[in-house]
């Protein structure tokens, strides 16, 4: 079932006037679909890629050390992941199927439940939460019997696991562990660099993250251009992290960056969580009779979305945030993207105020501005 999201019937759409980056390297453009049709500016950069099966002899070797022996339990983390190694293996006439026949094999969510009932498996359980811990939990409780000694083979998705792996293997077993795809940086890191400055600059107002290999390469270019701590600040300041679900925000907890997420780690949830979020940041002000809200690069006035310079936005939030208060040049001056003078700021009101098309700044003499609430 495709997921979908719910189209608004009058007004601004939710999120025009927003910019929202993507990082995510598959089902990237069905992700930025949902957020270009709810009005959002999208801006993709693929913090990583995915090693092809085909080429991966890593998976080869690990496949067949879970075929040398019966194996007593298997992990299916991601319902791509165990597919795409179901697939490899039939490709490559590996008899892994008929193999795992005989297993309890515990899927870590709803789309790796699919993976294994679509390859002709039996899914014996899943966790609520759908998170590797729960798997963990459930496993040195006892629930699938004595771990002491038995064969384990955990379907790896990126990430290496070390508290799943490590866990099992303090309990006795004899973990396999099977990389069905590896996350590694993009061939052109370009874009990704690039986002890491709009980032720290304050460009975007939302990024998504899909996966937690996307979430911690962001973080390690940023390292690499010596922008970590800056990147870290905006995440925690001005610029919303988004992640599909609890696993997917693993290194943005690490790193001290407040994320939201979805209930169900879905993209149309995911679409959904940033049309919540992101309007609900920016407080809709009544003016006389007119209503004034700001958004990323605009403004939406009496239900019209007005397009506003760089200038003129970083005027407009600065007198936003003190309603109906006196706002000195000074601090005008200090809030201008990339500095400027008095002349700047008369020039960005000016700018303001021919863009709004209603009286909704005033001129305070030798004083500043305000709204006129």
């Amino acid at each position: 079932m495709t997921d979908t999201v719910q189209e608004p019937t009058t007004g601004v759409l939710p999120l025009a006037g927003y910019t929202v980056a993507v990082t995510a390297a598959r089902r990237a453009e069905e992700l930025g679909a949902l957020l270009d049709r709810r009005g959002a500016r999208v801006v993709h950069a693929p913090a990583i890629r995915i090693v092809p099966l085909s080429d991966d002899t890593e998976l080869v070797a690990a496949t067949r050390r879970v075929l040398e022996a019966p194996v007593d339990l298997v992990v299916a983390t991601t319902g791509v992941g165990f597919r795409g190694w179901l697939e490899a293996c039939d490709a490559w006439d590996l008899p892994l199927v008929q193999h795992l026949t005989g297993a309890r094999v515990l899927a870590r969510g709803p789309k790796a439940r699919g993976a294994i009932r679509g390859g002709g498996l039996v899914d014996a359980w899943s966790p609520e939460s759908e998170s590797s811990a729960e798997v963990l939990d459930h496993l040195l409780s006892g629930a699938e019997g004595p771990l002491e000694g038995r064969r384990i083979a955990v379907q790896l998705h990126g990430d290496p696991l070390p508290e799943l792996v490590s866990g099992l293997r303090e309990a006795g077993a004899d973990v396999l562990t099977v990389p069905v795809y590896r996350w590694v940086l993009p061939e052109d890191v370009g874009p990704v660099r690039r986002l890491v400055a709009t980032v720290v600059a304050g460009g975007v107002d939302a990024v998504t993250f899909t996966s937690a290999p996307a979430a911690a390469s962001l973080l390690q270019v940023a390292e690499e251009l010596g922008r970590r701590e800056a990147l870290v600040a905006a995440l925690q300041e001005r610029v919303l992290a988004v992640a599909v679900g609890q696993v997917t925000a693993g290194p943005l907890d690490a790193a001290g960056i407040p994320s939201v997420r979805p209930e169900r780690s879905r993209l149309g949830a995911l679409a959904r969580e940033v049309v919540a979020r992101l309007p609900e940041r920016d407080p809709v002000l009544t003016i006389g009779p007119h209503t004034l809200q700001v958004r990323g690069h605009a403004a939406v006035v009496d239900d019209r979305l007005v397009e506003l310079p760089p200038g003129s936005v970083a005027v407009l939030r600065e007198l936003v945030r003190r309603p109906g208060h006196v706002v000195g040049r000074p601090e005008l001056v200090a809030a201008l993207p990339g500095g400027g003078d008095g002349h700047a700021v008369e020039m960005a009101v000016t700018r303001l105020r021919a863009a709004l098309a209603v009286p909704l700044v005033e001129t305070v003499v030798k004083r500043g501005y305000r709204l006129k609430v």
